[in-house]
């Protein structure tokens, strides 16, 4: 008999920065979807992912999936990011973990190094995947010497949504915020906007002599903390198109994180709250940037496009997309990232969980993804469905389809990368804290970070 999933799900979808790909923990639902087979003959395939927005796509996928493969249950797991990284570790550990996840860039690197991750080359060579059917560069980075990691489920890039009713009320219109320029010396006419929308106690503007910056009302712009060895929406797009670069090439174990580029990018990202123009970090860093811009707090915030949703739900003003400020280089930039499903290494049920990351990875169940507009598939030409999708539903999320269109990099990925992380975290936090100056700090935070290859 067939498995009624409406019955399973009470809990509503919820997101909040938390289940982001960066946050806090959301609690845990458990769905079980597909059509219940005699005990000697089912096989069950678990799956987990961390994001309660694309859950509903995934419900849907699964109860697809079902009707073309009688006999197989697919249970999916979902749980906030911190806690979905925790599961996934102890599971690897105690033999629990999922047959099929989620998997990051950040990630992947140290679960295939030690051999937690099955080599999907032979299943996709048998089954002559197409993998020229993605969009450029999201097979090749979850692989390595041959061997592949995931298969690629969606993509991302970076841009920043403003309070566009209080943009206006400032004299700032949508045209002004989609051509911003950016530099480190004066920061360009991203800085010149945000002293514009930056506003005191009594209503004044941060270009008026007579600003209070010890009494903001309103950030003009908000950083959302220090991003780590990726920076990705932190920092990693201005840095980039003012001539950084994390590394040569995919896996190579030399960094630039002391990079004089990526330095005069920091301590001018890290001057913003001297001018009144950013709340600290140190002040923010529990509340978060996201929380700031709902609230009212923040005018401006980059994001990532995986919180379209969130921002459409909770924002309960004006408020638009735009594309990330031309820099230095006279070009746009930004981080093109995408995620993978991979199996679990040490699975029961290999085969058949091999189907269901075929499936997730298909052109069937991206179509549906595609329809729920919270994110954009991996499959050319399915994004601009998700387009499609999200404008029915009053957001214009194209500055994101722009971006991709601009200087995209990709996410750095080699071995170590939670030490990576680890360090380059440390040492852009205590710039962001006034500790020290950015090229003290990552000097010697990039010695440690190459001396982990040596």
């Amino acid at each position: 008999m067939p498995f009624d999933l409406t019955a399973i799900l009470r809990m509503p979808a919820r997101r909040s920065h938390a289940v982001a790909r960066t946050g806090v923990t959301a609690s845990a639902i458990t769905l079980l979807a597909g059509a219940l087979a005699p005990a000697a003959q089912a096989a069950e395939v678990r799956y987990m992912l961390w994001d309660s927005n694309q859950l509903p796509a995934y419900q849907q996928c699964a109860a697809d999936f079902a009707k073309k493969t009688p006999g197989t249950t697919i249970r999916i797991t979902q749980a906030g990011w911190n806690d979905y990284w925790t599961a996934i570790s102890t599971g690897f550990v105690s033999g629990t973990a999922p047959d099929v996840f989620t998997n990051h860039l950040a990630k992947y690197p140290e679960f295939a190094k030690n051999q937690q991750l099955v080599d999907l080359t032979p299943y996709i060579q048998k089954d002559k995947v197409d993998t020229q059917a993605y969009a450029a560069g999201l097979v090749d980075v979850w692989g390595r010497d041959g061997k592949q990691y995931g298969l690629p489920k969606d993509w991302d890039t970076i841009g920043f949504i403003v309070n566009l009713a209080h943009a206006k009320k400032q004299g700032v219109t949508l045209a002004d915020l989609q051509a911003m320029t950016w530099n480190p010396k004066d920061g360009g006419s991203f800085e010149q906007l945000v002293r514009r929308l930056t506003i005191d106690a009594k209503g004044r503007n941060a270009a008026d002599p007579a600003f209070d910056r010890k009494s903001v009302a309103v950030y003009g712009y908000q950083n959302p903390g220090p991003g780590g060895m990726m920076g990705q929406t932190e920092w990693s797009h201005f840095a980039v198109t003012n001539g950084f670069r994390f590394q040569d090439k995919p896996w190579a174990g030399k960094f630039f994180y002391d990079d004089p580029k990526l330095a005069e990018t920091l301590d001018w990202l890290a001057g913003l709250p001297a001018k009144g123009l950013s709340a600290g970090y140190e002040s923010t860093r529990s509340l978060g940037s996201d929380a700031m811009f709902v609230g009212g707090k923040a005018a401006m915030v980059p994001q990532g496009s995986w919180m379209i949703t969130y921002f459409a739900g909770n924002a309960k003003f004006e408020h638009a997309w735009v594309p990330l400020p031309k820099g230095p280089n006279g070009r746009r930039a930004t981080m093109f990232n995408g995620l993978a499903d991979s199996i679990w290494a040490g699975s029961k049920v290999k085969d058949e969980a091999w189907k269901w990351v075929k499936y997730l990875a298909s052109a069937d169940c991206q179509q549906v993804v595609a329809g729920h507009g919270v994110v954009f598939p991996a499959i050319r030409g399915m994004a601009e469905k998700a387009v499609e999708a999200q404008k029915k539903k009053g957001v214009d999320a194209s500055a994101f389809l722009a971006m991709s269109k601009e200087q995209t990099f990709l996410a750095p990925i080699a071995d170590n990368g939670s030490q990576v992380d680890e360090l380059v975290k440390g040492a852009v936090e205590s710039v962001l804290l006034g500790r020290q100056p950015a090229g003290v700090a990552l000097k010697d935070a990039n010695a440690k970070v190459n001396a982990l290859f040596r």
